[in-house]
């Protein structure tokens, strides 16, 4: 999802809709995009954090399981060759296929809080890790890719797509 201008216009679509409902649900593109930014300039890395939050300003982000630092590397390894394989899983012959495949039985069951710091800013929403596509294929849920790995200038191209007419 991360690599905008491959994506299909309808990809694009839905991609849209999906940050969209997500970025109103917490106040807005703009508190949606505020949450982002302060994602991306945290050091370590807040899905690594103890206490299984972050939290700013305009809200908070909390889930239920430690994920540590040894699973992030993994899993950013693994997001670069989704998206030229269609698949978060590499083929079964391939030698990390046991590493990966542990590392989404290990992440899948995580669940994703997003609240805004304010009530009347919305009700917030919630999402897991990874999208089951079949047995053999496992993607990144678009939303966590969005909120912790992809550029913000992508972010904010697909929550002002407009489609062709």
């Amino acid at each position: 999802m991360c690599d905008f201008n491959t994506l299909s216009d309808e990809e694009k679509q839905h991609y849209h809709e999906l940050l969209l409902d997500a970025a109103e649900k917490f106040g807005g593109r703009n508190f949606f995009l505020h949450l982002i930014e302060a994602i991306r300039e945290t050091k370590p890395h807040p899905l690594t954090a103890a206490n299984r939050e972050f939290a700013f300003e305009l809200g908070t982000v909390k889930w239920n399981k430690v994920i540590f630092d040894d699973k992030l590397q993994l899993l950013r390894k693994a997001r670069i060759n989704e998206s030229k394989q269609n698949n978060l899983l590499p083929s079964k012959e391939e030698k990390g296929y046991k590493k990966v495949l542990n590392l989404v039985r290990t992440l899948k069951p995580i669940v994703f809080h997003v609240k805004p710091a304010r009530k009347e800013e919305g009700p917030g929403f919630f999402f897991q890790p990874f999208e089951r596509v079949d047995d053999e294929t496992t993607k990144l849920n678009p939303l966590f890719d969005a909120l912790f790995f992809c550029a913000i200038e992508t972010v904010k191209k697909i929550l002002n797509y407009e489609p062709r007419q």
